[in-house]
């Protein structure tokens, strides 16, 4: 017997959580009565529906993984209810459509980057998970010339919502008029995290743009991924995605 909102995000249906939310809005039905959150299920003997549609496990879809070029304007979620477009509308029909595919964790609409897009709800779960602290690059033009103690006391951390944030990795690589590009690696993602803290040190920040996320890179020699353009992992990207240690970590975390 395998818990309600694992059998729908492992077939696609969601994430864990978006599961989870489905089920306490009364959408989810297992033998016709109304589903409730925790309960467990066969999904080979029980018969589940979702919005009155019922889900057969021969009919899970194939495992997607890709990464996206987000652009600006656009938001990480499924829908919006302010009706902006959403990282789903720059993919075609056939992979909006009854796939499951949705975002690995977000990029505020004012960002722009690298962005996983999933079909597979066990795995955002671990890679969402504060427990597990996937490394995630960042190129961040701020206003000014930041010092080189302010840049130490980013990298040693400052305090957020009542704790301190993680060491980061932060570095000046280039000055335009009146600008600096850092370079920024943090190992989690806490809502707005750079551009809070880059506030909190009296920083402002002109443009932020995530380039990797652990090795799954945006760019790869002779393979530009354009703003707006996604790609399939590559063979070694899927790899690091379904390590020994990334199991280990769902292991904790189920």
């Amino acid at each position: 017997m395998i818990r309600l909102q694992k059998v729908l995000s492992q077939w696609g249906i969601a994430s864990r959580r978006q599961a989870e939310k489905m089920i306490l809005l009364g959408r989810v039905e297992v033998n016709g009565n109304i589903a409730h959150l925790g309960q467990k299920v066969n999904p080979h003997r029980d018969r589940i529906e979702v919005d009155g549609k019922i889900i057969k496990p021969e009919e899970r879809p194939s495992s997607i993984y890709l990464l996206l070029n987000k652009p600006l304007g656009v938001v990480s979620t499924c829908k919006d209810t302010k009706n902006r477009p959403t990282v789903l509308d720059l993919l075609p029909p056939k992979l909006r459509q009854g796939q499951g595919i949705h975002p690995v964790g977000r990029l505020d609409a004012q960002s722009t980057g690298a962005l996983l897009l999933v079909n597979d709800g066990s795995l955002t779960l671990t890679l969402t998970h504060p427990r597990y602290h996937l490394p995630k690059t960042y190129h961040v033009w701020v206003e000014g010339k930041p010092t080189k103690s302010l840049l130490e006391t980013w990298r040693n951390g400052i305090i957020l919502d009542g704790t301190k944030t993680l060491p980061a990795q932060v570095r000046p690589l280039k000055q335009r008029r009146g600008e600096t590009l850092l370079e920024i690696v943090l190992r989690e993602g806490r809502n707005r995290q750079i551009r809070r803290t880059a506030s909190q040190l009296g920083l402002t920040v002109v443009s932020l743009h995530r380039i990797s996320i652990g090795p799954i890179k945006l760019q790869l020699p002779g393979e530009p991924l354009l703003s707006g353009q996604y790609r399939p992992l590559k063979d070694f990207e899927l790899d690091f995605l379904v390590s020994p240690y990334i199991f280990c970590m769902h292991s904790l975390i189920t």
